[in-house]
C-alpha cells in the first residue's frame, strides 16, 4: 500500500465515529493492522458492532487491493473488548458484499486477516 493510502486510511479510522467503542492499547499497541490475504477481493467496507449497532464504514471511499494492508488506530480510552465486525468486498457490480460477522476481543487482536470466506485474527 502506498504511503499515501495508508496515511489517508490511518485518518479515515481516526476519524471514524465507531472508535469510541474500542478501548485503548488495544492490540499490542494501541492498533491493529487489517490484511487483504484474498486471491481477487478489494476491500472497500470495515464495520464494527460492540451490540449497540453497526459503525460507519471505517474505510469509507479507501480501498484495500489483494496483498495489502492498513492500519487501524484506536484513540478511546475506555470501551468493550468483545466486539463484532464484517467486512465488505467490492461486488462485480461496484456493489458491496458483506462477508458473516465474526466476534472478536479486540483488546487480543494485533492482525486481522480477511480472506476468501474467512476473517481471522492473531
Amino acid at each position: 500500500m502506498s504511503i499515501l493510502k495508508t496515511t489517508t486510511l490511518a485518518a479515515m479510522l481516526l476519524a471514524a465515529g465507531a472508535l469510541g467503542a474500542l478501548a485503548q492499547g488495544t492490540g499490542s499497541e494501541g492498533y491493529f493492522q487489517l490484511y487483504n490475504d484474498t486471491e481477487n477481493n478489494v476491500l472497500i467496507g470495515f464495520y464494527t458492532n460492540d451490540g449497540s449497532g453497526w459503525s460507519q464504514n471505517w474505510i469509507e471511499g479507501a480501498e484495500i487491493h489483494p496483498g495489502e494492508d492498513g492500519r487501524a488506530e484506536f484513540t478511546a480510552d475506555t470501551g468493550a473488548c468483545e466486539q463484532t465486525f464484517s467486512a465488505g468486498w467490492l461486488g462485480s457490480d461496484d456493489s458491496e458484499v458483506i462477508d458473516d460477522p465474526i466476534s472478536i476481543n479486540i483488546c487480543d487482536a494485533s492482525n486481522v486477516y480477511l480472506g476468501d470466506n474467512e476473517i481471522s485474527f492473531d
